[in-house]
């Protein structure tokens, strides 16, 4: 089964994340005017970068509907256990760029009616980088969600891939949307 959202909420978090800071700051360069009697110079001289790293584990409760379950009429798991999260953000002369990262890392959890155990595995990477003096962006989120059960007949999968490039002039120029559910 295939499914095309116009509006997700990744897209939109990322995009008025990433459109705020852009318009929220500035880029400042240090210039230096040289002038003496005999000839002038200009230099400019950029600031190192500024840069931001979180690598992190968050436990997580998370009750996941699992529809191809329970032979097709579905249930409930619990899971729970470590989430991996990383989050750089970099600033250097005029760009910004940033990346989020998710990643189960043991997170289980047991059905509601049958008692099936499950195993969360997937990897979500949202990747944005950012003009600061004309405004193009690019922005690229793919999401892997995968809830395996025991057997066959009851993982569900999702998959998402979304991504938007805007250009200079302030036009998306590019804007994917590709989203899957599938039971196997």
């Amino acid at each position: 089964m295939n499914t095309t959202l116009k509006h997700p909420t990744c897209f939109v978090t990322s995009f008025v994340f990433g459109f705020l800071f852009l318009i929220s700051i500035g880029c400042k360069k240090d210039v230096q005017i040289n002038n003496t009697e005999t000839s002038s110079t200009t230099s400019v001289r950029s600031a190192k970068p500024l840069k931001f790293s979180s690598n992190t584990k968050q436990d997580i409760n998370l009750d996941v509907f699992v529809p191809c379950a329970n032979g097709g009429v579905g249930e409930t798991a619990n899971m729970t256990g470590p989430l991996h999260i990383l989050t750089t953000f970099t600033i250097s002369d005029n760009f910004v760029s940033g990346t989020n990262h998710f990643q189960p890392q043991g997170i289980s959890g047991t059905g509601d009616v049958t008692g099936t155990k499950y195993q969360a595995t997937g990897i979500t990477d949202d990747k944005f980088k950012g003009s600061l003096v004309n405004g193009q962006y690019q922005s690229t989120y793919v999401n892997n969600f995968r809830i395996i059960g025991q057997g066959t007949g009851n993982n569900f999968l999702v998959h998402e891939i979304v991504h938007l490039t805007i250009n200079a002039n302030g036009t998306a120029t590019n804007y994917v949307d590709n989203f899957s559910i599938e039971c196997k």
